[in-house]
């Protein structure tokens, strides 16, 4: 063997060397893998139904609430700046650079924020067209928390007045099972739905909404049974129904026909749901500064796990500050919200799960893209890429999902 040969045959055999350590590694991550789920709101972007009850007539959906908004005190941040503009979600190459964004920075999972009123979907031109359109759509999971909430004024960020109701979330059987036709066709049935143990996981946000519209916990069981049956025939093991933990979830149903329940646990049992998790913070832990807000939303998280007898999924948020949707009266808010703070709740929800080992590793964290409640992981003017680079340096960089079959 030549010197020239023995030199190459040494390269080729420490460039083995680092791809077998490098593909064992590979393997190790993914044996041990987290799921970090964050949520989306599908607002920014144009939508033929915005006209139909008055709001952002500028054409670029909730952006508008955004760049709109006024500093109330001196000191005060708004408007936030999102560094990448205000751009459409529906725009599939928009989506491309979000979503490379998100998982070069560990986040793997989107869930949707998901509506229908009056008998059809909407903002489901972000998902059908922004983000399923994407070319790299493959790289990011999915799945769909229904927001059967009723929607209001909340939206209108020209009055303080929020009283007016557009639709009204809750809905009876046959508009329920219209609606899970969609959802099992049109989404379940996506290669990259995100799946526990090969079911499709949807979340419900107003539990209380879906049992009183459906008249009961006992017909509400029974729509969520014949759900179970559909997406059964569709052809998966099962379904996965997720609850959204709050004061939605009800515990007494007094006054609606069939209810027995007395607590939380006996309505999540009653409903067979399979796993919960938060939305956010503000819906069970007074505002205050985030420091403190983070630590007595992250003390729950055992109390929640004892208390229920399914899974619990630890939720992370980022901050809680509506005022944009608001254009005179000050909102109460967090402050002094952080990267750093961030992080070390993260590090907690990372911990809990390595804690509960015979569950799967989801975090979801709030949010993606809730600049009007100022809780988004994208990068703005204020913090840049903080957020982001926060759960990278807790969860990794999860491109390695590229790589199939090592």
């Amino acid at each position: 063997m030549t010197r020239r040969s023995e030199r190459f045959f040494l390269r080729l055999l420490a460039t083995s060397i680092v791809f077998l350590i490098s593909v064992s590694s590979l393997r190790a991550q993914q044996a041990n893998h987290y799921d970090v789920a964050a949520y989306v709101w599908p607002a920014y972007q144009p939508d033929a139904r915005f006209k139909d009850i008055g709001v952002f007539k500028d054409g670029k959906g909730e952006w508008e609430s955004i760049y709109k908004a006024k500093p109330k005190f001196p000191g005060d941040k708004q408007p936030e700046v999102p560094l990448w503009g205000y751009v459409n979600e529906a725009d599939p190459k928009v989506m491309e650079k979000k979503i490379d964004a998100a998982v070069s920075h560990g986040v793997n999972v989107f869930i949707y924020d998901w509506y229908w009123y009056d008998g059809k979907p909407f903002l489901e031109n972000g998902i059908n067209k922004g983000f399923l359109g994407a070319k790299n759509r493959n790289k990011m999971k999915f799945y769909l928390m229904w927001a059967n909430h009723d929607h209001s004024a909340y939206l209108d960020n020209t009055t303080d007045d929020k009283s007016k109701i557009y639709w009204h979330g809750g809905i009876d059987r046959p508009t329920f099972n219209t609606m899970i036709a969609h959802i099992i066709k049109d989404y379940f049935k996506q290669p990259n739905y995100y799946k526990i143990n090969g079911e499709p996981v949807i979340s419900i946000y107003e539990l209380a909404t879906f049992v009183k519209g459906l008249g009961g916990i006992t017909k509400a069981k029974e729509a969520l049974d014949y759900f179970t049956q559909k997406t059964k025939e569709a052809g998966f093991p099962g379904l996965h129904v997720q609850g959204i933990l709050w004061g939605e979830l009800p515990s007494n149903l007094s006054g609606v026909p069939g209810d027995t329940t007395v607590t939380q646990n006996n309505t999540v049992a009653a409903l067979n749901l399979k796993s919960l998790t938060n939305y956010q913070w503000v819906h069970y832990v007074p505002l205050t500064r985030y420091d403190k807000w983070g630590e007595k939303g992250i003390a729950r998280w055992d109390k929640f796990s004892k208390e229920f007898t399914v899974p619990y999924f630890p939720q992370v948020s980022i901050s809680w500050d509506n005022n944009p949707r608001f254009p005179v009266a000050l909102q109460g808010r967090v402050t002094n919200a952080n990267p750093e703070d961030f992080k070390r709740f993260l590090i907690k929800a990372k911990e809990y799960l390595d804690d509960h080992p015979n569950q799967p590793k989801l975090i979801t964290i709030n949010a993606w893209n809730e600049w009007a409640e100022g809780s988004y992981l994208e990068p703005d003017k204020e913090h840049g890429y903080g957020y982001l680079n926060a759960v990278k340096e807790v969860f990794g960089s999860l491109l390695y999902f590229q790589i199939n079959n090592l």
